[in-house]
């Protein structure tokens, strides 16, 4: 066996270069996870096996290679193995600390964003978070696939506390966020949409428990694999926020630099793509499905309730270009209750187009619980920081909270209907994206691809 100093003799130029490269990217990397908490330095003790793959290969990881002429079945097993393990990590690394790829798959932020529209999810922006349940098969969220044989896809244990690395923002008023489902902890397997809390909200805890057959199991899933969701988000940590007339006003306290102004509510900006529920009277006329389709409906939005009474979701542009119609006679928005029963889910009069106001905490804000607002803060006392919560004392939240909601207004399960998202659920923000598929005809949208996803 060749000693060490032969082996560093032998080592080429090329070799010295690429463990420089390497060994100073794991070194950066390190540092970005060890950020806040100098603790996670101790992952440097491995930088010299990093040098040593690429220069004396003291330790022989390719020892398999020498079978190549003599044993070519061992030879083709390994180069097998090798070759899946090397890519597993690579894409596990990849999706946990630099960017994931995510579908949109129901239409909340039509016409921003559309079903079928395939995301470049950047988890730089915000900061990636460390893995919570790190031991996980990559590009599966929380369950193997049928043919697997389905069942989870992490393993419980190791459980690591939250903690996000350095990004260079946090989410803001307007942008759209990918996050985790905070109403996605606890999961009846045969029915999760809707999520199990308004599911019990309407049929009670004892019929879902007992009903097996068609709810199924209850099972607990840890945030980092609960459902991914993407919305818009609408409020951030610090402002309040209220619903009028399907118009979102929020304020935001003042800058510590412009002492003595005035709180005053903002109007959210009238967005391209905001959409709600109309009923469209007509003389009897039947839509074709190219007007149909040149006005931006999709089949499945085609609703129509009687010979004269048509239901879409439309933009304002779409509503003045069919009020432009002769065969429409008038075009009304769907009525408020329709939307049901919203968060805090049988603790308030609000409705899906007036809600509010309400407040969206802070980390490190104190308030002071009362009868009014106990239940609109007692779910982020329980499930996400596990305090417990009383009327008449004073609580400090210990995280970042936000507001989302989707574009297409009526047609979208978001903070009205189940709360905050903490931000310890968010994921990432989508820069790009990278294909479109129309969910209609199953063609490629060519005119979409390598549009912004931000929505702005």
């Amino acid at each position: 066996m060749k000693s060490f100093k032969d082996r560093i003799k032998e080592v080429t130029r090329g070799g010295w270069i690429r463990a420089g490269i390497w060994g100073t990217l794991y070194v950066v990397f390190v540092f970005w996870v060890a950020w806040g908490d100098w603790k996670s330095l101790g992952w440097l003790v491995l930088l010299p096996l990093v040098v040593d793959a690429f220069t004396t290969k003291y330790i022989n990881y390719s020892w398999w290679r020498k079978y190549k002429d003599t044993n070519t079945a061992l030879y083709t097993l390994f180069s097998w193995i090798d070759a899946i393990v090397f890519a597993l990590v690579a894409v596990y690394f990849i999706n946990v600390y630099i960017f994931q790829n995510y579908q949109i798959p129901s239409s909340s932020l039509e016409k921003t964003l559309r079903v079928g529209d395939f995301l470049y999810v950047s988890k730089m922006a915000y900061g990636a978070r460390v893995p919570q349940t790190p031991l996980s098969m990559p590009l599966m969220q929380h369950t193997f696939p049928a043919w697997l044989g389905g069942g989870k896809s992490y393993l419980d244990k190791p459980h690591w506390d939250y903690k996000r690395l350095a990004g260079w923002t946090s989410p803001q008023k307007g942008d759209i966020v990918v996050f985790n489902f905070p109403a996605g902890d606890t999961v009846c397997t045969k029915m999760q949409n809707p999520d199990y809390y308004t599911l019990r909200y309407y049929y009670g805890e004892a019929l879902i428990q007992s009903r097996k057959d068609v709810f199924g199991d209850i099972i607990v899933r840890p945030v980092d694999r609960r459902e991914n969701y993407v919305k818009r988000c609408v409020g951030t940590p610090g402002d309040s926020l209220r619903i009028i007339d399907n118009v979102v006003w929020t304020k935001t306290p003042p800058s510590p630099l412009s002492k003595g102004e005035s709180w005053e509510w903002v109007r959210e900006p009238e967005r391209e793509g905001l959409q709600y529920n109309y009923f469209v009277q007509t003389d009897g006329h039947l839509f074709g499905s190219k007007y149909l389709d040149k006005l931006g409906i999709s089949i499945s939005d085609r609703g129509q309730v009687d010979a004269t009474t048509w239901h879409f979701p439309l933009t304002q542009a779409m509503k003045a270009e069919l009020n432009q119609n002769p065969h429409v006679s008038a075009i009304t928005i769907e009525p408020e209750e329709q939307g049901g029963a919203v968060y805090p889910l049988g603790h308030n009069d609000w409705t899906r187009d007036n809600y509010g106001p309400i407040y969206i905490p802070k980390k490190g804000d104190k308030i002071l619980i009362t009868e009014e607002n106990y239940w609109v803060y007692k779910r982020i006392a329980d499930a996400y920081e596990f305090k417990p919560i009383k009327i008449g004392e004073e609580y400090e939240f210990e995280m970042d909270y936000y507001w989302m909601m989707g574009d297409n207004r009526h047609n979208s399960a978001d903070s009205r209907f189940w709360g905050f998202v903490p931000e310890d659920h968010v994921v990432g923000r989508p820069v790009f994206i990278w294909l479109s598929v129309d969910k209609d005809n199953h063609k490629i949208r060519w005119n979409r691809l390598g549009n912004k996803a931000t929505g702005r």
